[in-house]
């Protein structure tokens, strides 16, 4: 009835035939040829618009965002409604190519005219929804994070490493601060990354350890790998580097094996099971993937295998026999992680069969001491197999000379260069790469086709096989390393396997394979004083976190606030609420929501005009320092670091408010109300900045506050390109949307019950008590730690005096004493005392 159109959805279509990826726009003209331009299909379609039937007498087939839209023949009847929708639609996809790909800085007026003129029209405002589904320009972003850009030597990285803290300097640099702040927007909007290799851009191929898929993944799990990678991803894009970002579940091995066992099931179907569960508590922390994969793919069997024989006929694979432990209850050889037993190097107890979490040395299961199987905690024996083992000393001189030049010029976290070279100055051992178990990449050896390929031989090669399932393009990538910079992100144990083992094997492939130069490593995340278990019942895992009822950028915040970058950390209900009610609530909420609601209240929505005095020239000298800062430690993946910056400028703004008091000056007569327009102006467009930097950590956040500012998506990019420019952004007269609250207090009975919740069995009864001069030894005192709170305290004094001496406002010194008492009484227990205040002399209790 009528021209229709229907939607046809299919991961990766191919509507051409002849292109390995979708490209937009497409149109199969009725003599089997395409049409590519917009502009052509446009004009065709307006010229034929009384012909449009016989147009489509054969099928014609329009492909936008990988959506397919079918064009049949009908009846004339109908043919000019439809054929303003899809002019409608046409028209759409049309003016946001125009605008987020148009490589200059000053947009034609015309351009913008007509870009407004179009997305006013009710037909193509109907249109546009019912295309993109309600997903708005989030959803024409996604997409354009997968197309080519065209060539612009403007997006390039030029970020200069040699800053020094010293150009703080520039506070007193009038015209520096100046001609930066009158920049204000109009650099370019930099195109969203693509998924190939560009020449002249910074291509990054992004990899986050990938999760086992066995089990849900834990906070420790997620930050320790998924979520930073996600960071730097999402920095990357703002820097307008070209990064394509890939992970995905390893899904072989005994693991799986006795999951399935368990759950009764077969180790596909758990392989399924939670690879969904993982992809949806990735979904919830807003984990922005270019594509989550897996290893059970023919692909992975492919690679992987090419990998293989390419060692073995280059004499990089020995053959031996070796004694293995199997445990004869289970009636299985064991892998290496299902047996436990005491270290042979250190004498720690829960060493596992292949490496010791304590020392970090290698193991083999049978140099255990007193092993178990950890399935039935009966003792294996030992018995015999021949295997195949990758040649690590044949291959040591290559390493050697490739690990070199990678740790030399590449950002190495100071743990990974610690581990890696512990296990060359130890000497390199033949590592044996199969295994005798069913689930599992075959090996491809007539004399070996009873066994699989060893997890750590076979998982990393899985960074491969996904980006080969997400681009038939996928060596442009993996073998390019010419023009590709590869990061790795994962927990210190994960290590060796990245820096020893996997780069051995691609190595010795001799296929010019791309190589890490930054291998990002954290230590570990315990939960509160004792390690995350699922069995216990302790510690907070991914699909429980969203039950809580705490946003996901408060945990991605928290989490990120305390990643274990130089030791390990721990998480604490107390400080997650302590940092949330403090640094998020009354530091960073509070100055975007009163820089906002000054904007409201004092000027009608609508940007004041400003006229900087000395005072707002230092300020933006401050705050254009910390943005540089942040960049610097950015891009040295220094995550944690870089975040306090972004809560140093809204102290900076917090307490620039405070002095100058807008909500005094506003009464007051025309210079009194100019300053107050002044510093609401400045305020309002430090808080569009804080937007941009938190994108990185709290991308719902920064979407709330730009939407709520009503803010430009340029400047989304136009303050993270090159080094750093605080401009401004929000100009005189510019209206914002409405301000609310971004963050909600936790309260404590709200702690204490999640914290219950989440530990695990209680002990039957509280301990007996105690003497004063006993409670250090038996709380046990934490020199460490009560030598960071010791200097947290000084600081947090310092803060609460200073804001008392500028007769701050009421709420935000009770807020801050509050966090000062909290302090005090962590101290006291890190120095083995008493949490209770001492009363003092003259003062009621």
């Amino acid at each position: 009835s009528g021209l229709c159109w229907a939607t046809v959805y299919s991961h990766y279509k191919r509507v051409v035939p002849f292109l390995s990826r979708p490209a937009l726009p497409a149109l199969l003209l009725p003599n089997g040829l395409y049409l590519f331009s917009s502009n052509a299909i446009c004009r065709l379609l307006e010229c034929a618009g009384s012909k449009l039937p016989s147009l489509s007498a054969t099928l014609s087939t329009l492909q936008m965002e990988r959506r397919v839209l079918v064009i049949q023949d009908s009846p004339a009847s109908g043919q000019n409604k439809c054929f303003s929708a899809l002019m409608a639609i046409m028209k759409f996809y049309l003016a946001h190519l125009i605008v987020h790909c148009l490589q200059r800085a000053d947009v034609p007026k015309s351009v913008q005219a007509w870009f407004d003129r179009v997305a006013a029209i009710q037909g193509c405002q109907a249109a546009a929804q019912k295309v993109l589904q309600g997903k708005g320009l989030q959803g024409m972003k996604n997409y354009m994070q997968r197309q080519p850009a065209p060539q612009s030597s403007q997006c390039r990285d030029t970020l200069s490493h040699n800053s020094s803290p010293t150009e703080v300097a520039d506070v007193d640099s009038q015209d520096y601060v100046l001609t930066r702040w009158s920049k204000q927007n109009k650099s370019q909007v930099c195109v969203f990354p693509i998924s190939l290799p560009q020449e002249g851009k910074r291509n990054i191929l992004l990899t986050s350890a990938l999760p086992y898929v066995n089990n849900v993944p834990h906070l420790g799990n997620i930050i320790g790998c998924v979520l930073s990678a996600d960071v730097f991803s999402r920095y990357g894009r703002l820097r307008g580097w070209n990064l394509l970002f890939i992970c995905g579940t390893d899904e072989y091995g005994t693991a799986t094996e006795n999951k399935a066992r368990e759950e009764g099931l077969t180790p596909q179907q758990i392989c399924d099971k939670y690879h969904a569960v993982h992809a949806s508590i990735y979904k919830w922390f807003q984990i922005d993937f270019d594509f989550f994969g897996r290893t059970t793919t023919k692909k992975q069997t492919e690679i992987a295998q090419d990998i293989f024989w390419r060692l073995h006929k280059r004499d990089f694979l020995v053959e031996d026999t070796v004694e293995q432990l199997r445990c004869e209850s289970c009636q299985r050889f064991l892998a290496d992680r299902f047996v436990e037993g005491i270290c042979p190097f250190c004498n720690y107890p829960e060493a596992r069969g292949d490496q010791c979490d304590k020392c970090g040395r290698l193991i083999n299961a049978v140099e255990l001491r007193e092993p178990q199987c950890k399935v039935c905690r009966q003792t294996p024996v030992i018995r015999s197999s021949k295997h195949l083992f990758l040649d690590l000393p044949k291959l040591e001189g290559q390493l050697d000379e490739w690990l070199d030049k990678s740790t030399g010029s590449g950002d190495w976290t100071a743990n990974a260069k610690q581990i890696t070279r512990s296990w060359l100055r130890d000497g390199l051992k033949p590592r044996c790469i199969t295994r005798d178990l069913k689930w599992g990449t075959p090996v491809p050896h007539p004399d070996f086709a009873e066994k699989v390929f060893y997890v750590w031989f076979d998982a990393p090669i899985g960074y491969l096989s996904i980006t080969a399932n997400y681009t038939d393009q996928w060596e442009k990538w993996w073998k390019n390393p010419q023009q590709v910079e590869l990061y790795n992100f994962m927990a210190k144990d994960n290590v060796p396997f990245h820096s020893v083992v996997f780069p051995c094997s691609l190595l010795g492939a001799q296929d010019n394979y791309t190589l890490v130069n930054h291998l990002v490593a954290t230590e570990y995340l315990n939960y509160e004083d004792t390690k995350f278990s699922k069995s216990r019942g302790v510690g907070v895992f991914g699909d429980m976190a969203q039950d809580t009822g705490i946003p996901s950028d408060v945990w991605r915040f928290y989490l990120l606030y305390l990643r274990p970058e130089g030791q390990d950390s721990a998480f604490s209900w107390a400080d997650m609420a302590l940092k949330n009610n403090s640094e998020l609530l009354n530091n960073l909420g509070n100055f975007i929501n009163r820089a906002g609601m000054f904007v409201s209240k004092f000027f009608d929505g609508c940007v004041p005009v400003m006229e900087l005095q000395q005072e707002d020239k230092r300020l933006l000298a401050q705050v254009g320092w910390e943005l540089r800062q942040y960049i610097q430690l950015m891009d040295k993946v220094k995550i944690r670091d870089a975040l306090k910056h972004i809560l140093n400028i809204s102290r900076h703004g917090n307490q620039y408010i405070q002095v100058n008091e807008p909500w005094k000056n506003i009464k007051g007569g025309d210079s009194e109300r100019q300053r107050a327009s002044t510093v609401t102006g400045l305020s309002v467009n430090i808080a569009c900045l804080l937007s941009v930097m938190l994108q990185p950590y709290m991308p719902a956040v920064s979407q709330t506050i730009r939407k709520q500012l009503n803010a430009p998506e340029s400047c989304i990019n136009t303050m993270l390109q090159g080094t750093g420019t605080f401009v401004c952004a929000l100009t005189a007269g510019h209206r914002i949307g409405t301000v609310s609250p971004l963050f909600q207090k936790l309260e404590a009975d709200q702690i204490e019950a999640l914290k219950k919740r989440f530990g695990g069995q209680q002990p039957a009864a509280a301990p007996a008590p105690v003497a004063v001069a006993e409670t250090a030894a038996v709380n046990g005192a934490d020199p460490e730690r009560a030598r960071q709170l010791t200097q947290a305290v000084a600081e947090q004094g310092d803060k609460v005096r200073t804001l008392k001496a500028q007769k701050a406002e009421k709420a935000v010194i009770t807020a801050e004493v509050a966090m000062l008492l909290d302090l005090k009484k962590q101290l006291a227990l890190a120095e083995g005392k008493s949490p209770e205040p001492t009363p003092q002399k003259g003062k009621k209790k």
